[in-house]
């Protein structure tokens, strides 16, 4: 099998390619191919050829996305309809990593992937807008929606709390955001072993939910840190966007294909301090 896979650098790219070292592939960075051109997409990938292609590059700065909201919709909207175009001219299928920003944080309830969207930031509505042009320019594709990533070769919540926890004695974190940490070396396991069942909308999160400051509390924990960490409100914090209260996603589709879900995100936290 021949994939292609954009956003090869981010964080997830990475894993990525640990996660399909067996495979011919081909990472596509930035200066490998521009998405927001449609005929170098379409001419990048008809070279290519692959059997398949997983498309995570985006702009990914959400307050960027709010202060920039024309280079938000030109990556991750118009980008991800030059991809889905280039891809359809091949019959070839294409798997979008999108975001539980498509939401609007205001439910009590994990969300399902039938759930109506209504995204509250710039940079929800460019992924949503990248999730309709995958849905209505091909018929071959997997969207997969996850939330709180953090992994080795990328900026991320745990490796700044760890820093924060070797520098301070006291530190605030946010307890009224709620959703799933996900590992993204787990993510790429199991997008690989989605690969090749039913077509259609996944939530792909590590198990269970947890706050930013039960989440912080846990770090702490697993390094033995003695930093006292106090709970604090979003309103303390003055971000030009605004985010969402509530971002669990119920990995319904994922059961009911028959894949297992993600291990709970303590457990991966875990193996990701150890290592």
């Amino acid at each position: 099998m021949r994939i292609a896979l954009t956003g090869s650098s981010g964080m997830l790219g990475h894993d990525i390619q640990k996660i399909f070292d067996d495979v011919e592939l081909t990472a596509l960075k930035r200066k490998d191919l521009d998405i927001t051109s449609l005929d170098q997409s379409v001419a990048c990938i008809k070279e290519i050829s692959p059997d398949f292609l997983i498309h995570s590059a985006a702009y990914a700065d959400v307050d960027g996305c709010e202060r920039n909201p024309e280079k938000a919709y030109l990556v991750n909207g118009t980008g991800t309809r030059n991809i889905a175009i280039a891809c359809e001219e091949i019959h070839c299928p294409i798997l979008y990593i999108s975001s539980d920003y498509v939401f609007d944080g205001a439910s009590t309830e994990p969300y399902n992937e039938w759930d109506m969207t209504g995204p509250g930031t710039k940079y929800g509505r460019s992924k949503l807008l990248g999730e309709q042009y995958v849905q209505t320019l091909t018929n071959r594709f997997y969207i997969v929606r996850t939330s709180w990533l953090y992994g080795k070769n990328g900026n991320n919540f745990v490796d700044t709390i760890c820093r924060l926890l070797s520098e301070k004695d006291e530190i605030e974190v946010v307890d009224d955001q709620v959703g799933s940490p996900t590992y993204t070396y787990d993510l790429a396991l199991k997008l690989r072993e989605l690969i090749g069942k039913g077509y259609g909308v996944y939530h792909i999160t590590n198990s269970s939910h947890c706050s930013w400051f039960e989440f912080a509390r846990e770090i702490a924990r697993l390094k033995s840190a003695r930093t006292n960490i106090l709970p604090t409100t979003t309103e303390r914090y003055n971000r030009p966007a605004r985010r969402p209260a509530y971002s669990v996603l119920n990995n319904t589709l994922l059961r009911i294909e028959g894949i297992e879900e993600l291990r709970h995100w303590k457990d991966a936290l875990a193996d990701y301090l150890s290592e």
